[in-house]
């Protein structure tokens, strides 16, 4: 009997705890649909259907094939680029391995937002003998060197056409954060800096005494193994290169999104560049694949920037986003499905 009574609460904690795992998890999908949908919601609400309808007719879909097939080229771009990084944890990894990762990351983030990044690190462990923290350490270093290229060649465009661009950032993100806030906004990230670093010293200190700590510091060292896996790349100019010809067809999927749109045939090639880089921003946003804040930061853009009405604007988002999510989808299910034949 009392063995039986021991199984029994030992089961019931256990679905306790899985019981509010689940919770959690569900609480913030919950979250993140909302905001999702209420960001869609601000960038719809005022579109006329049968106007709407009607540009989409009238776009010239050739563009928008070219831009499909010019985002599956990137992503085997990226699955090259991120191969350099593991190749010195994980010497046997093919490139149809990491392409996969990829695409199946891909779609993982649609259905829910940022988990495709360790998705992608499972596709790699099942095929390697390296650890789960040093593959995650090569992820962090690319979305961090990819971020860092983004930002760089944002504020290089900002300031190369600042009275075009420099004013939709401090018109539309600056002033109003700032008008919310009773204090400057430089105090604010002043004390957002200082708390992170206290967090940083707080875990290093305690590492050896509190279990918390200890494994948070065990994550960090196994992510800066993985950085450190950049420093012994055999060919360390093919991870620039790549993320060059990344780039370049980023600008190509932008620009022929652009060119598909009639009501868009005055803007530039540096105008497609632009929505480029604002759309990435619109994606950092925790929504499941981008859906509402991509269409809501493109449509202000194209509003704040060039005068274009948001009803207008809404068309060339949907565009964009639509066309790269069918991509991700379909290679992300023919991944998928090619990883679970080889398995």
């Amino acid at each position: 009997f009392i063995r039986q009574s021991t199984k029994l609460i030992i089961l019931h904690n256990f679905a306790s705890v899985i019981m509010k795992e689940t919770i959690k998890k569900a609480l913030k999908y919950l979250i993140s649909i909302s905001l999702a949908a209420v960001l869609l919601w601000f960038s719809f609400r005022e579109v006329e259907w049968a106007d709407f309808v009607m540009q989409l007719e009238n776009c010239r879909w050739g563009f928008i094939i070219l831009s499909m097939a010019a985002g599956a080229f990137a992503f085997w771009l990226r699955g090259l680029r991120w191969r350099q990084l593991l190749l010195p944890i994980a010497p046997a990894i093919s490139r149809i391995t990491t392409f996969n990762g990829i695409n199946i990351g891909n779609i993982s983030n649609f259905v829910f937002p940022r988990i495709g990044e360790f998705v992608r690190c499972g596709v790699i462990t099942r095929r390697s003998s390296a650890t789960y923290d040093k593959v995650l350490g090569t992820v962090v270093l690319e979305r961090g060197w990819e971020l860092l290229v983004m930002l760089m060649m944002l504020a290089l465009v900002v300031v190369g056409g600042f009275e075009k661009f420099g004013n939709f950032f401090i018109r539309q993100i600056w002033e109003p954060i700032a008008s919310r806030l009773d204090i400057s906004l430089w105090w604010v990230l002043l004390v957002l800096a200082v708390c992170g670093l206290g967090g940083i010293w707080v875990i290093w200190r305690f590492r050896a005494t509190n279990r918390l700590c200890a494994k948070v510091w065990g994550i960090f060292t196994g992510l800066l193994q993985g950085f450190s896996s950049c420093l012994r790349m055999e060919r360390k100019w093919l991870f620039f290169a790549y993320t060059l010809f990344i780039w370049m067809v980023y600008w190509l999927m932008a620009a022929t999104t652009v060119w598909a749109a009639p009501f868009l045939d005055h803007l530039t090639v540096i105008d497609a560049l632009f929505l480029s880089l604002v759309g990435g921003l619109g994606f950092a946003v925790p929504v499941p694949g981008g859906i509402g804040a991509f269409h809501f930061v493109i449509s202000l853009a194209l509003m704040g920037v060039y005068d274009v009405p948001m009803e207008t604007g809404i068309v060339y988002a949907t565009l964009s986003h639509t066309s790269q999510a069918v991509t991700q989808i379909i290679f992300g299910l023919a991944s998928y499905a090619y990883e679970a034949v080889r398995k």
